[in-house]
């Protein structure tokens, strides 16, 4: 029952009219709190961690993003806590972004298997840009072929913007199954770096996701693994603005160790070349006690050229690992 309602998510995915400023880490369900403050406090548990995102370093737009949480959960309170910071740059044109979070979630047990889980997360940001690279017409002199060094164009000097974030979202979750959904710029803030230009609202992000996990065993005849082999199948979907994707995926789980893979794709065909399949993400990783490190590798499937692709880092801390840890490698407490 729990398996043909995970795919009825996926299917619910692929027709729901709900892309992708944002950045979004192949990692997502490692980290599930990069997508959905409902997961704050998530593991009932004190947990850290930091992620770096490298995106298409061979190219000169190269991208870099980096995010670093820290969550607890406060018993007393039935809720979790958690602070976040995400910090993202591009070489080509300095710009920067970067936002701090603070996030709550409350844990409601609606029945004996099923917990509901809303959360909201209120953020401030700074978004910076290098306007000193750019040649704006004052300093353009047709006559003399030379270009001057300084510009009195009031948009030279609004390089920064500094605006308030909302976000809310909510997990259903039972022992071995969640559902989130979350949206995030529910305020839809102004991030133009022109005065005069009016607003220019962020779009507002959405995300619907999910993730079940199972004893391989359960469902094929395991002549060499373990018995305790588990396996963990994962999608997500996310939209902002005209743009969608589609991420699903699947990777098998043994007492430390974890593999897998995920399909990125675009079902509105609206990026490079109208394709569906955009990346295929691998993932490894491993535990060593209440240490948890992720590697991961996006293989371009675009045409976009020679990209370098895209790798993350992930290293997470728990530090009681007597809780179950869902979307880990190590699940079962010790």
């Amino acid at each position: 029952m729990k398996f043909k309602l995970f795919i009825i998510i996926i299917t619910c995915c692929f027709y729901s009219k709900m892309s992708a400023q944002d950045p979004i880490f192949t990692q997502y369900f490692l980290v599930p709190e990069t997508l959905n403050p409902g997961f704050s406090g998530f593991m009932e548990t004190t947990y850290t961690g930091i992620i770096h995102r490298e995106q298409w370093p061979e190219l000169d737009l190269k991208i870099s993003t980096d995010y670093a949480f820290v969550n607890t959960w406060i018993e007393s309170m039935n809720s979790g806590l958690g602070v976040s910071v995400l910090s993202q740059r591009e070489n080509i044109n300095n710009y920067n972004f970067t936002e701090v979070n603070a996030n709550y979630a409350y844990k409601v047990r609606i029945s004996d298997d099923w917990c509901f889980r809303p959360g909201i997360e209120i953020g401030y940001g700074i978004k910076s840009y290098g306007f000193q690279n750019l040649l704006l017409e004052d300093q353009i002199n047709i006559r003399s072929g030379n270009n001057n060094a300084n510009s009195i164009d009031p948009f030279a000097f609004n390089d920064k913007v500094n605006f308030f974030d909302y976000n809310a979202g909510m997990v259903f979750n039972t022992d071995d199954l969640w559902i989130g959904l979350s949206m995030k710029h529910l305020n839809r803030p102004n991030i133009s770096f022109a005065g005069d230009a009016g607003n220019v609202p962020l779009a507002t992000f959405f995300s619907l996701s999910g993730g079940y996990e199972f004893l391989l065993a359960e469902y094929v005849d395991v002549l060499f693994f373990p018995y305790e082999t588990k396996m963990f199948v994962t999608s997500n979907y996310m939209q902002q603005g005209r743009y969608n994707r589609l991420d699903i995926g699947a990777s098998i789980l043994f007492e430390k160790m974890f593999f897998g893979a995920t399909a990125v794709t675009n079902p509105a065909k609206n990026g490079m070349n109208n394709q569906l399949l955009t990346s295929i993400n691998l993932f490894t990783g491993l535990q060593y006690e209440n240490l948890r490190l992720g590697f991961s590798y996006d293989l371009n499937t675009t045409k976009i050229g020679k990209t370098g692709g895209v790798y993350e880092l992930s290293l997470t801390y728990q530090f009681n690992m007597d809780v179950k840890c869902f979307g880990c490698p190590n699940y079962t407490a010790k």
